[in-house]
């Protein structure tokens, strides 16, 4: 089972959107997948349909011990591919664990549960670096970055990586990074070219080779609740994360 954290400290970089269709990707494949919604706003929740339910368990549920993780697990339309969905509540989670001892670790320990029952786990991150992100590198085994292509994406991205250095220092070792994925790409804008030369000059390999560009119909999806890859599978955002599952997979075989 391998946990992937997607995450970025800027919002509005495609973090959600990159999480629900490399997972549709995955479950076209056969591939079991679980996505834990562990933003407050709870934007994959609504992406892919789920009608939020007072009372339904949630991550925040999950997170803080009051559940366990298989009773918040739902299915959603696409086979293989189930969703831990979100609720405001995550927002307090912070301060509801500041007394608990290994509060770090308590993501880690609710998923040790799921072993073997899912291929990939992947943990949508809210946009900034507090105890609920945290959590989530700290059980993850590497962290696929969105990366939004404007200039003031490349300083929150130096943030992200000495954070990221600092969750492999002091908890855990086997955190690595995945990849970069270049978002909102335009072929049009001389700026979205310069950051991508910039970006793959300094993290080399580790930047995918596809790009999402900017599309109207990546835009549209959510509010149908369906992923770019079942809401219109020509177009050309859908086509893009398709080449994205791809080599993700690639590289996965290699790792």
């Amino acid at each position: 089972m391998k946990i992937i954290s997607i995450a970025n400290r800027k919002g509005g970089v495609g973090k959600t959107t990159t999480t629900i269709n490399i997972a549709t990707a995955l479950a076209a494949i056969n591939k079991r997948v679980l996505v834990i919604d562990f933003d407050p706003q709870g934007n994959a929740t609504t992406s892919l349909g789920i009608v939020k339910n007072k009372n339904q368990k949630s991550s925040y549920d999950v997170l803080i011990g009051k559940c366990q993780v298989r009773e918040a697990i739902v299915n959603t339309d696409l086979s293989q591919f189930d969703i831990i969905p979100s609720a405001p509540d995550l927002a307090a989670a912070e301060i509801e664990l500041v007394d608990i001892s290994d509060r770090e670790f308590m993501l880690k320990k609710a998923l040790s549960q799921l072993e073997n029952v899912y291929d990939y786990i992947l943990i949508d991150c809210p946009p900034s670096l507090n105890l609920i992100t945290i959590n989530a590198l700290v059980c993850s085994q590497s962290v696929m970055v969105p990366l939004q292509c404007e200039f003031l994406a490349l300083e929150g991205l130096a943030d992200l990586m000495k954070n990221i250095n600092a969750i492999k220092r002091n908890f855990n070792p086997q955190l690595s990074l995945q990849g970069i994925v270049l978002t909102m790409f335009s072929k049009q804008n001389n700026l979205s070219k310069m950051i991508e030369a910039d970006v793959r000059k300094y993290f080399r390999e580790k930047v995918y080779e596809t790009v999402i560009p900017r599309c109207v119909r990546i835009a549209e999806a959510p509010s149908f609740g369906k992923p770019i890859l079942v809401y219109d599978f020509k177009s050309t955002g859908a086509q893009a994360y398709i080449q994205l599952a791809k080599e993700f997979l690639k590289r996965e075989k290699e790792l």
